[in-house]
């Protein structure tokens, strides 16, 4: 079987530091070369791949902004496209855009939906129900107007993970900061139970962050900027638990999934996918409220950090996921 794996032109595959759908991309490249299938990564140029790299550009539009992000993503799709027949299957990670390529080709696509940026992009799914082999990132993200495959958790290599039983005494915000992300009620939880939070993470919406969060920062309130691979294990593995207040339905969370990876139980609020991700008072908890998460920092001690683990390792490995992809290839080829 030769799989093209298409990823986005954002940011490296697998990125520096922020990127989750290149981050998948990359996990799902990376696994099946691992299976022994032959896998092309489309990416940007400095992207890592144990498999074949196909480019057009050296480096993403979010590193090397004298490029215009349009152009960039025409080019690098088209590319893919006009080779689509040296392939038995196209893995889409890029969104709809790919999509409209999919009648004026042969080979077969399944795209994975991340997430729906508007509604207006649906009718764009719509059109092309009938061979878009579409999968779900969580059960709580799906539109009622599309017809999907199956879904299938995000996977994570396991190996840049690992489990820490006795952490640090902090609380950690890991994520883009940006009111979705809740990082201001992050503050907020933190500051009410009088315990530092450490906050990771890019700075996605200057305002916010000048009008939010900079006015907070202090000896307890520490911004320490973005998280690369080391840095990340470290942070997510050594807090008490991970503060997730966001402010809109996530249809996953890929910090969430990490921490419990290293043993970390996650503070979050009851949105999107979160029910799917957490296991309520077994690895972290699900609240509505900061008032209701101060009350659940209150009580993270009662938390078995290995069920965290456990947990985490038996739904969301990249193992899991490539083998349910797998699965689903093999079901479309017949």
């Amino acid at each position: 079987m030769k799989v093209a794996v298409l990823s986005p032109v954002a940011w490296r595959t697998p990125p520096r530091h922020y990127g989750p759908w290149e981050q998948v991309a990359s996990n799902i490249a990376e696994g099946l070369v691992a299976k022994g299938i032959e896998a092309t990564l489309f990416a940007t140029g400095d992207s890592i791949t144990a498999g074949k790299l196909d480019a057009v550009c050296a480096q993403g539009y979010e590193e090397d902004r004298s490029q215009d992000a349009k152009v960039l993503e025409c080019l690098h799709i088209s590319n893919l496209m006009e080779k689509a027949n040296e392939f038995d299957i196209i893995h889409n990670n890029f969104d709809f855009l790919p999509l409209t390529y999919s009648g004026l080709i042969k080979t077969p696509m399944i795209t994975t939906i991340h997430g729906f940026s508007s509604p207006r992009i649906i009718p764009v799914y719509k059109k092309y129900n009938s061979i878009g082999h579409y999968v779900s990132i969580s059960n709580a993200d799906r539109s009622p107007e599309l017809k999907y495959l199956a879904t299938v958790y995000n996977g994570l290599d396991t190996r840049d993970f690992g489990f820490t039983a006795t952490p640090d005494d902090y609380l950690l915000y890991f994520g883009r900061i940006h009111h979705d992300k809740g990082t201001a009620e992050a503050i907020a939880i933190a500051k009410k139970s009088k315990r530092k939070l450490l906050i990771a993470g890019i700075i996605q919406d200057e305002g916010y962050y000048k009008d939010k969060i900079e006015p907070e920062l202090n000896d307890q309130i520490i911004y320490v900027g973005h998280a690369g691979p080391d840095k990340r294990k470290e942070l997510l593995g050594k807090a008490t638990a991970l503060l997730h207040p966001i402010n809109f339905n996530e249809p996953f969370g890929m910090s969430v999934a990490e921490a419990m990876l290293c043993g970390t139980p996650v503070i979050a609020f009851n949105k999107g996918s979160m029910p799917e991700l957490i296991q309520d008072k077994k690895t972290g908890f699900l609240v509505n409220t900061i008032d209701e998460a101060v009350d659940a920092v209150a009580q993270i001690s009662s938390i078995n950090r290995k069920n965290c683990y456990d947990w985490a390792n038996s739904q969301f490995s990249r193992d899991k996921m490539v083998e349910d992809y797998y699965g689903l290839y093999q079901q479309i080829l017949g």
